[in-house]
């Protein structure tokens, strides 16, 4: 892939996407943005909504969840179609008393959210991105504050081989003691206390007692960059799951079909379970679909038959083989990077499995000219689950669960081959 005409590629718009896409709250405000600017109407979480033919909108019912869906020009025989992914990654969370003064360094207490590479995050640039909250006139509405602090601010230093001689051989961290980063020596510019708040309050140029509570993140500030004789990698923090959040919003903006109502869903906490009012396994989404409906003027039957008709993609990232331990894998039923879109097939559920979802899924692609494969985990392996299986419980349709091929899945640093991206996209585009 020439140099020249990477930023014009999907994964050339991922990488740029990526690099503001430091938190949830991030990445929900940038799709947005891009919805915004495809002629989508943000609607207000609350209150009556007044929706139109051939209407595009999007609501964010909480700073970390995002809906966006288009209403057809008339009448249609075709069910809903759904898209699903999550704007969360294993991280660093702070607590909520930072300041832990070690021998006059200033270390940041923080607890490990998801299932991380814990090793990947050390002797690296780091940074702080998420959200604080202020005091304001109304008890239950404090004020909301987005912050990225851009640049790097903090690091985790290995310990060296002179005084861990076996570090080679695999060393067990500590997720109190080993990963808490450093912000630099404590002096007298610093109050021990306090360094972490006093920090925070004058990125924001407010008062220390301003703030009440904070929702902030440890990210990896290393930024996006093609790898690769012919640049076809893409190494990068975030790809799990930023490449499914794109890949939904840049569908459902560049469809021209408008035969049925399309629908992406961009869910928090999946690495965590879903089990959460901003997660998968809530109500959220049957709720959004109902007062879509409702709006409309249809009733529950209307619902339950375009359901019965329609059709989710759960879009998360899937394992690509690793050259070094391909014994891990499946010997036949497994994905190299650049192979295209991963179908997750799972007879235990652990990914959505039915047969006539996968077989429709198979004839889009075809018509369409996109590359795929179908993965299933090596037998003794079980593998990580996804979206898939929550929300077709909740909603029972037709579900495939799919998603691009990366290596170092859930390492601070994760890679993929370029030119899946741009599978991944041309189908949201022809789901949609």
């Amino acid at each position: 892939m020439p140099r020249t005409s990477i930023n014009s590629t999907a994964a050339g718009r991922l990488s740029q996407f990526i690099r503001s896409a430091v938190s949830p709250f991030h990445t929900v405000e940038e799709s947005g943005k891009l919805l915004k600017k495809a002629g989508f109407t943000e609607l207000s979480p609350e209150g009556r909504w007044k929706l139109a033919a051939g209407g595009k909108y999007y609501v964010t019912p909480y700073k970390t969840v995002l809906f966006a869906f288009t209403i057809p020009e008339k009448a249609s025989k075709r069910g809903i179609h759904i898209a699903a992914a999550h704007t969360d990654f294993p991280c660093l969370h702070v607590k909520p008393v930072a300041e832990l003064d070690t021998h006059g360094y200033m270390r940041v207490n923080t607890e490990i959210y998801g299932g991380p590479i814990l090793n990947t995050w050390l002797d690296r640039p780091l940074s702080l991105a998420g959200r604080i909250l202020l005091r304001s006139n109304n008890i239950y509405a404090p004020h909301e504050l987005l912050i990225d602090i851009k640049k790097p601010v903090l690091t985790i230093p290995n310990l060296a081989v002179h005084y861990n001689r076996e570090v080679n051989e695999g060393v067990k961290l500590s997720r109190q003691n080993d990963m808490l980063p450093i912000a630099g020596m404590l002096n007298e510019a610093f109050n021990a206390d306090s360094y972490f708040l006093d920090f925070l309050a004058n990125e924001i140029k407010e008062e220390k007692e301003n703030i009440l509570d904070f929702d902030l993140i440890v990210y990896n500030a290393e930024e996006p960059q093609f790898v690769g004789f012919a640049s076809d990698m893409l190494s990068s923090p975030r790809l799990d799951n930023i490449t499914s959040c794109l890949a939904l919003v840049e569908g459902i903006t560049g469809s021209e079909d408008n035969s049925g109502i399309n629908l992406i869903a961009l869910f928090d906490n999946e690495e965590i379970g879903s089990l959460t009012k901003q997660g998968a396994n809530s109500t959220l989404l049957e709720r959004l679909i109902a007062r879509i409906y409702e709006n409309l003027g249809k009733k529950t039957a209307d619902i339950d038959d375009d359901i019965r008709k329609g059709f989710l993609l759960s879009v998360d990232v899937a394992h690509a083989l690793h050259p070094a331990k391909c014994e891990k894998y499946d010997p036949v039923n497994n994905m190299r990077m650049g192979d295209g879109i991963t179908f997750k097939l799972s007879a235990n559920q652990r990914y959505t499995y039915d047969s006539v979802a996968v077989a429709a899924l198979q004839q889009l692609c075809d018509g369409k000219g996109i590359r795929y494969k179908k993965f299933v985990n090596n037998s003794d392996m079980p593998g990580g689950g996804t979206l898939g299986p929550i929300i077709s419980a909740h909603l029972p349709m037709y579900t495939v669960d799919i998603g691009v091929p990366i290596l170092a899945m859930h390492s601070a640093r994760e890679v993929m081959g370029a030119s899946d991206q741009e599978e991944l996209v041309k189908l949201m585009k022809a789901f949609f």
